[in-house]
């Protein structure tokens, strides 16, 4: 299967483009601060999926799809400011939020799942 026929592959790029609709909102001054690294952290999640799904080992596989995560983690961190500052209200994130819980929900159940070792056949 290809990383493009993914659910997770999937989700992760409507968060990416999510997020490049959502940074418009926020502050001009913001283009190389807040709005960079946001947009950053986003096209990092489906572009280390895509990656990873590439490699031969299931330890590789498994980093990537942890950098993923942890660039999803990086982006709530960032949404959680925007919110806080005043820069994007709650209703604003409501479904970039719901994206971004639903997308490391995936990406924890493909991790688990390369944790596992195969079964010897019976």
């Amino acid at each position: 299967m290809h990383y493009r026929e993914t659910v997770v592959w999937t989700k992760a790029m409507q968060v990416a483009r999510e997020v490049y609709r959502l940074v418009r909102f926020l502050p001009r001054e913001e283009t190389y601060g807040m709005r960079a690294q946001m947009t950053r952290a986003a096209v990092s999640v489906p572009s280390n999926i895509a990656e990873g799904w590439t490699r031969e080992s299931k330890a590789e596989k498994r980093q990537f799809l942890a950098i993923a995560q942890g660039s999803l983690a990086e982006l709530e961190t960032q949404l959680t400011l925007c919110e806080e500052i005043g820069w994007l209200s709650i209703a604003e994130t409501k479904f970039l939020r719901g994206s971004i819980d639903e997308t490391s929900r995936i990406l924890t159940t493909f991790r688990q799942r390369l944790r596992r070792r195969p079964r010897p056949e019976e």
